[in-house]
């Protein structure tokens, strides 16, 4: 499998185990020392695996009140060690999708292969500001 097949994957499994709230499969392939720049505070982003991990149980109860987390378009660059992607998903609830249903998550995620393996060594979640 090349490299960019095998983030494309590894880029599905994730978003998949964020729309089922699978949090060990959510960690997997992170770095310990990930930085993530969410939608909610802090400002600072979220810095380290553990910070990361505790980030993610109020979105996955809003994902328990029916709300999607879909990838509609994915694009993944790889070079020989350092890779990059970016992502358009449908994350919201029906509702929110009736009020505007061409909402998208913009997701950009950075990676390195380590031993071998591709590892998510950044992550940055945004939404366009709406008037």
């Amino acid at each position: 499998m090349n490299d960019e097949r095998s983030i494309r994957d590894l880029i599905t499994r994730w978003a998949d185990a964020v729309h089922t709230g699978n949090i060990d499969s959510v960690l997997a392939e992170h770095d310990s020392e990930i930085v993530m720049f969410d939608v909610p505070p802090p400002y600072r982003g979220i810095r380290g695996i553990d910070e990361y991990r505790g980030s993610w149980p109020p979105f996955f109860e809003f994902q328990r009140q029916g709300a999607l987390f879909e990838i509609v378009e994915l694009d993944v660059t790889a070079g020989d060690d350092v890779a990059f992607a970016w992502a358009l998903l449908r994350c919201g609830t029906p509702e929110e999708f009736e009020k505007n249903p061409d909402n998208r998550l913009r997701l950009t995620i950075g990676l390195c292969k380590r031993d071998g393996r591709w590892v998510v060594t950044h992550e940055h979640h945004s939404f366009c500001l709406t008037d």
